[in-house]
């Protein structure tokens, strides 16, 4: 490997993703190529380079570059210091078809957002066990993309469907451990995933990534304090009124402190069992 390279690819356990590219390149340059997949690039340090469909186009500053499948381009350092950048290949059905054309006209992004929400996508996907929050994160990604390359569709695609939220939160506390696809969930509540995602996070304030975290920290035995910390909350202070809202009593009520004493109601009343072991733990909102 040339000197002061560095390349990680790995294949999440996340529908719709289809690899995961992390690299510090100085000097490689990709000859002209195409995928069969769409590629999502951000750059963290130095600056791309490239042609797509003959024509030239760059990654500066918070730049989004979404290049769409089967349509040639290439790739070079921008300057001598290279660049370190991050990838995702999308299957193919991630995005509709007809966002093709509109891709190659205007493949580079400046969106603060979608770059926000692209950096936490690739954080979640590095952690094993984060898989439900990466599937979360991705489908405000893809609605995202669709913005961009179809103002107005991902608009059609938010309508409410009454009681997704509450229903979503029964489901995630039935299947508390063993856990639920985002797809699924959507298929079983007939909602559009990113609706889902949405409205239970504007229901109860927190996304459901983060309810199912805390909840599985805190029947680890994990103190309110650091569950708020590791899942992202302000402070303790909004944990515990997210929390409340949603289960109807405080977070160390809930576990009945370190010891796990009191088990918790599941969405019908009776006891939520924990037939798989406890779930792992992490971080962030």
């Amino acid at each position: 490997m040339v000197a002061g390279q560095r390349v990680v690819a790995w294949r999440p356990r996340v529908p719709g993703v289809v690899e995961v590219f992390h690299a510090r390149f100085t000097e490689h340059a990709y000859p002209m190529h195409v995928h069969d997949v769409w590629t999502l690039l951000i750059v963290d340090d130095g600056a791309v380079r490239y042609d797509l469909d003959r024509r030239e186009h760059g990654t500066p500053g918070d730049t989004v570059s979404l290049l769409p499948p089967q349509v040639p381009h290439n790739g070079s350092p921008a300057t001598a210091h290279g660049f370190r950048k991050r990838v995702l290949y999308l299957d193919p059905t991630q995005l509709d078809e007809g966002l093709i054309g509109a891709a190659v006209d205007s493949p580079d992004l400046v969106d603060p957002l979608l770059r926000r929400r692209v950096g936490q996508l690739h954080t979640a996907l590095t952690e094993p066990g984060d898989e439900f929050e990466a599937q979360c994160r991705l489908a405000l990604v893809r609605e995202r993309l669709g913005d961009h390359l179809r103002p107005g569709a991902a608009t059609r695609a938010r309508e409410t469907v009454p009681g997704v939220a509450h229903a979503l939160r029964e489901l995630l506390d039935a299947r508390l451990f063993q856990g639920v696809p985002l797809e699924e969930a959507a298929g079983l509540l007939g909602a559009h995933p990113t609706h889902l995602v949405r409205a239970f996070s504007r229901a109860f304030g927190i996304a459901p990534h983060q309810y199912l975290t805390a909840r599985r920290l805190l029947l680890d035995g994990m103190p309110p304090g650091e569950v708020a910390a590791t899942t992202g909350f302000y402070d303790q202070s909004h944990l515990n009124r997210s929390f409340k809202r949603l289960v109807g009593t405080t977070p160390g009520r809930f576990a009945g402190g370190r010891g796990g004493a009191v088990r918790p109601e599941g969405p019908s009343g009776g006891n939520v069992s924990d037939p798989g072991g406890r779930g792992p733990g992490r971080r962030r909102s």
